[in-house]
């Protein structure tokens, strides 16, 4: 028996498939694109091409993400929040803050330290610090966006970004750079205001979060230079899985799992 979890993104359609004992086979994350229904087919094929599975063979599916109610044959659709939750307890055993930043909104997670949430805050009303804002301001920089990782390394802690409108900010960018200020001190400015940004919406529902153990999870997560500004915001450690951005998709599958067993 297998268990597959979809996680159904702005930016990206994320699938995890578990064997019976809960171990993960395969895992893929595909563009969502315009057509969200021809990703979802996608990147259930790649998971079921790496286990070498047939699509029958699927005991039970359960979605997640904006699109969930998008994903036919499903057992149930679950919030990202539980989603995410529970994948990042599966990785990372203990966790009491999840940041989970993707491609339209962020959230910050309160959890009991076994994959229960306690509260959570969300920021869906705009797209700062998000991956669209920073595709945008990749853009404005003339780099592709994996390259913002690294981009901050030796710069000073001198450059703050005025605004946070993905608007403003790309206009700000364009400005700073005509202006002659090197790539490194904007990109280092950007990932500070976004850590500003983040870090007020976990001490909404984690003000002692320096004494707890935080992780972070979705595709922003890969981007090191924002991680290492918020984890300086927060003044702690943030764990990282290995894969971030398909943390919701395990957790889907967990629960369809889960159920299945029941």
């Amino acid at each position: 028996m297998y268990y597959l979890g979809v996680d159904l993104g702005s930016l990206s359609c994320d699938a995890v498939l578990l064997d019976h004992n809960g171990a993960i086979l395969a895992a893929s994350v595909v563009p969502t694109g315009a057509r969200n229904r021809e990703a979802i087919a996608r990147a259930t094929q790649e998971v079921l091409d790496i286990a070498r599975i047939s699509e029958a063979e699927i005991k039970a599916i359960v979605s997640t993400g904006y699109g969930r109610d998008r994903v036919e044959k499903r057992l149930a659709a679950v919030t990202e929040i539980t989603c995410h939750a529970r994948g990042a307890e599966a990785l990372l055993p203990g966790t009491q803050v999840l940041i989970d930043i993707g491609g339209q909104d962020s959230k910050a997670i309160r959890l009991d330290g076994e994959g229960r949430v306690l509260d959570f805050a969300m920021n869906d009303k705009c797209a700062a610090g998000t991956g669209r804002f920073l595709e945008a301001m990749a853009r404005a920089l003339q780099v592709d966006i994996e390259e913002l990782c690294e981009l901050d390394r030796g710069a000073s802690e001198n450059l703050t970004l005025s605004s946070m409108c993905t608007v403003f900010a790309e206009s700000e960018v364009v400005s700073l750079i005509a202006e002659g200020v090197e790539v490194k001190e904007i990109v280092a400015g950007l990932n500070r205001a976004i850590a500003s940004r983040i870090a007020a919406l976990v001490k909404r529902v984690a003000p002692d979060v320096i004494r707890l153990k935080v992780a972070m999870s979705g595709g922003v997560a890969r981007n090191h230079g924002v991680v290492r500004a918020l984890s300086s915001a927060l003044n702690t450690k943030i764990s990282v899985p290995r894969q971030p951005d398909t943390v919701g998709a395990l957790g889907a599958a967990l629960v369809a799992r889960e159920r299945m067993l029941l």
